[in-house]
């Protein structure tokens, strides 16, 4: 995820927050009192300087981890989204069809092959020893 570059440093203090938290149901909620300014100024101030939404930094922050595990790995769909921060999975995965334009199972389809082949062989071996 692209990060805009940005001087308010109480929305920079939650956007890396948010980076190790982002898997909490109640993140919102535990980002506002981080910033300890009403919810309502965190809110517009996050907007002005991120360039989204504080709703739409998490869920873009939630979508990227599922989109790793999708291609990185066989857990299933309903997995991933508990993984991601997501209790309901179909929730999950109508939010992903939308921001992604793919299914979870479409997307694992198509990029799960090209994660793969950039992992390095495990019976591979450095001639150089």
């Amino acid at each position: 995820m692209r990060r805009t570059l940005h001087s308010d440093s109480v929305v920079r203090r939650c956007e890396q927050w948010l980076e190790g938290h982002f898997r909490e149901i109640d993140a919102i909620s535990q980002v506002v009192k981080l910033s300890r300014i009403p919810e309502r100024t965190l809110k517009r101030r996050f907007k002005m300087a991120a360039g989204s939404t504080l709703i739409e930094y998490l869920q873009n922050l939630r979508i990227e981890e599922a989109k790793r595990l999708l291609e990185t790995s066989q857990m299933p769909v309903d997995d991933i989204s508990v993984q991601a921060g997501y209790a309901d999975a179909s929730f999950f995965r109508r939010l992903f069809k939308r921001l992604t334009g793919l299914t979870p199972r479409e997307y694992r389809r198509m990029f799960q092959p090209v994660a793969m082949a950039r992992l390095p062989d495990p019976g591979y071996r450095s001639a150089a020893k």
